[in-house]
């Protein structure tokens, strides 16, 4: 077994729960490349960072691999590329098989693994693709069909030079003590208030830095506005590696169910979290010793009463937080007891 490839061509959180995964491909075969079908984020983030991952292939948009936009097929030639390669193990832990499993057959591997979810095209081995099933537990499965064997359920990931260089030229010394929020949730319905995010923010009694994406700018600045104690704004002033050094230097992440969540906690900072019920099956953190959910159990939507826990219901059109009803002191009592064991 001279060389992986691994499909996994989406978000921050998405790879993170994925990488425990790699970690057993690698102990597997240590003598293997391990190359990442990913997209071009994942290149960066990866060049020159220890990890289980070689290399990185940064795919174009095609539809159910690298996007979620339709008519977007594999461009010619792609795939003979990638078959040129010779890759003697393909691994697919991107989803149910619908598309990415055409896709993973294609490059011509000895030997393919991965989900399959009902009327997908089955690869070599597989592991049967559900609903309500933690996704760490459901790609270490996968990993396990070739002999992975994971060593810590956590990612873990490392902060280089480079990610502290970056952190030091956008913001200089972070003062000790410091507390991370974090209001930004791709989805808007994992998103808590933000003016509970600043009331907890306000309480807590620490030096506080308020993160977030460019586009969040105005959600971040929402939540600093609404604050009484001065706070440090951060939206999109820090690439992946250079908040992964901010969080590094934070004594606790308080945020909603998102990558920033899962990376801190992969730099090995204590979290404390909100998330909807459904989510925290799928993705939540799965140790309490340094990391703490607040769950929502909002079954329905505040909207209209449409099913937030059958899988085949269809999406109803409102964007209203569906943890919204998680209160302040919750997440507060979580973050001080936290905070106290440092």
């Amino acid at each position: 077994m001279r060389r992986i490839a691994v499909l996994r061509a989406n978000a921050l959180g998405d790879f993170l729960l994925a990488l425990p995964a790699m970690e057993a491909l690698k102990r597997a075969y240590p003598g293997a490349r391990l190359t990442l079908l990913g997209t071009s984020w994942h290149a960066a983030f990866l060049a020159g960072r220890p990890g289980p991952v070689d290399d990185v292939v940064a795919l174009p948009p095609i539809s159910g691999v690298s996007t979620l936009e339709i008519g977007r097929p594999a461009p010619d030639g792609l795939c003979e590329e990638l078959r040129e390669r010779g890759f003697d193990l393909a691994v697919q832990i991107h989803g149910g098989g619908r598309y990415s499993n055409p896709f993973v057959r294609r490059l011509g591997a000895r030997v393919s693994v991965g989900l399959r979810a009902p009327g997908a095209q089955a690869l070599d081995r597989w592991v049967p693709y559900a609903d309500h099933h933690h996704e760490t537990l459901l790609f270490l499965q996968v990993a396990a069909l070739v002999g992975g064997v994971a060593d810590g359920l956590e990612a873990r990931v490392a902060v280089t030079g480079d990610d502290r260089a970056e952190l030091a030229r956008a913001l200089g010394e972070p003062p000790p003590g410091l507390v991370a929020v974090h209001p930004g949730a791709r989805d808007p319905r994992r998103r808590w208030p933000a003016e509970r995010f600043a009331e907890v923010a306000d309480r807590v009694g620490r030096p506080v830095v308020v993160t977030g994406t460019l586009e969040e700018k105005d959600l971040v600045m929402g939540v600093v506005s609404r604050m009484s104690r001065p706070a440090i704004p951060v939206a999109g002033a820090l690439g992946l590696g250079g908040l992964a050094a901010l969080y590094e230097r934070c004594d606790l992440v308080i945020a909603n169910d998102t990558g920033p969540r899962h990376l801190a906690a992969a730099v090995g900072t204590p979290t404390v979290a909100v998330y909807w019920c459904g989510n925290l099956i799928n993705a939540g953190p799965l140790s309490r010793t340094r990391h703490r959910p607040l769950i929502s159990w909002t079954t329905a939507c505040p909207a209209c009463g449409a099913s937030l826990v059958d899988p085949a219901a269809a999406r109803c059109p409102h964007d209203g937080s569906w943890v919204a009803g998680i209160p302040v002191d919750a997440v507060l009592d979580q973050a001080r007891e936290l905070l106290s064991a440092n």
